[in-house]
């Protein structure tokens, strides 16, 4: 049980990081500058859901694989929520076209890049926390 709570906190903090991440690459017109139509405001509704779904992607560091490589790991496990949201959440809730092209041709890119955020910060925070 205490492991299953230190993924669950650690996925929340690595949501925490890559929505800090993704609001501040909006606010700075990185994001435009790629040409990603991604420009969330910081406000509780936005960010609640995504620490949920960051904490209970975090389970997903029960996986019995590359234990002692702890990095590689979150990059790897980063690549599991990408996925959903880029062919699920966007073309399907979002209806943003699959990989979520509408908003720009470099979304994928960007999703990638932020959802590994999530996965290294939760990573570290297992690895700290131990």
């Amino acid at each position: 049980m205490k492991k299953l709570l230190i993924f669950f906190a650690a996925g929340c903090l690595g949501a925490m990081a890559n929505s800090l991440v993704v609001w501040q690459f909006g606010q700075l017109g990185l994001n435009s500058l790629l040409g990603v139509s991604i420009m969330p405001g910081l406000t509780s509704g936005w960010l609640y859901p995504r620490l949920v779904w960051g904490g209970l992607w975090g389970l997903l560091f029960t996986l019995p694989m590359l234990q002692s490589r702890l990095l590689l790991k979150g990059s790897i496990l980063s690549l599991f929520p990408t996925i959903v949201q880029l062919f699920v959440v966007f073309p399907f809730k979002a209806h943003k076209g699959i990989a979520g092209l509408e908003l720009g041709m470099l979304t994928p890119v960007a999703v990638l890049f932020f959802n590994w955020v999530w996965g290294v910060v939760t990573a570290m925070t297992i690895k700290f926390s131990r």
